[in-house]
């Protein structure tokens, strides 16, 4: 029993060290900070469309804002707002049926944009290549997965988390909103899809709480940052 005793002691010894470690709430290995200047960034439209951009590019929420902007006078209308919608719903409805199912659903998170995912549950990060596959809203071809293949997830700037908070994790690091799911969360009687008019009613849901002036329109500088904007453009939020 003497011989088993220096081992004993070495067990019990780092047992109460981890235990002390998980009651101060140690954190554990961090993520390595990312220099925004040197990555690329990612917007998340109200809709859910993923928006890229490379290195040093402006932030992609004028991209959306410009292609959402269908008469381009400075101001998205409802009415755009709600044809924003509609468009992003026909391209994710690949058999036309008039419904997200399941499999379409899955695709959206899977291969559209794994960035809305938790990290743990997205596909590992490939290397920004520079070629033209910018996927600058598009949900076929080109989703900005550049050199990564289909559903790979870039290593994008990301917005550290403030003193004593989580960090952010899915779509509200890079959108106007705080909705983890644009898609599916417009599924409002929970029979795991949905429906052209649950997405409609989405975007009214949403353009409203965009609008916060009551104007029935949105402008570019109206608009809130996302989290990830106010790292890479050193922007201080707006609300």
């Amino acid at each position: 029993m003497r011989t088993l005793r220096p081992a004993l002691s070495v067990l019990i010894l780092s047992a109460a060290a981890l235990s002390l470690a998980a009651c101060a709430g140690d954190p554990g290995p961090r993520e390595p900070r990312r220099d925004p200047k040197t990555q690329p960034t990612l917007f998340i439209s109200p809709a859910g469309k993923p928006f890229h951009a490379g290195p040093g590019e402006p932030y992609p929420v004028r991209t959306w804002f410009a292609e959402a902007d269908r008469n381009h006078d400075g101001k998205i209308t409802k009415d755009e707002f709600r044809a924003d919608f509609e468009a992003f719903f026909r391209q994710l409805d690949t058999n036309h049926d008039g419904i997200l199912d399941g499999l379409e659903v899955a695709a959206y998170e899977e291969q559209v944009a794994p960035e809305i995912l938790p990290r743990l549950a997205q596909t590992p990060a490939r290397e920004f290549s520079g070629d033209d596959g910018r996927g600058r809203g598009g949900a076929g071809g080109g989703r900005g997965r550049r050199g990564g293949g289909a559903g790979a997830v870039q290593q994008l700037a990301t917005a550290p988390p403030k003193r004593g908070q989580e960090a952010f994790d899915g779509a509200p690091e890079f959108s106007l909103l705080n909705v983890s799911e644009p898609v599916i969360s417009a599924d409002l009687n929970f029979d795991g899809k949905v429906s052209l008019e649950e997405f409609i009613a989405a975007a009214d849901r949403r353009f409203a709480a965009l609008d916060e002036d009551k104007l029935g329109y949105l402008t570019l500088e109206s608009l809130p940052y996302t989290p990830e904007q106010i790292v890479v453009e050193g922007k201080k939020p707006k609300r």
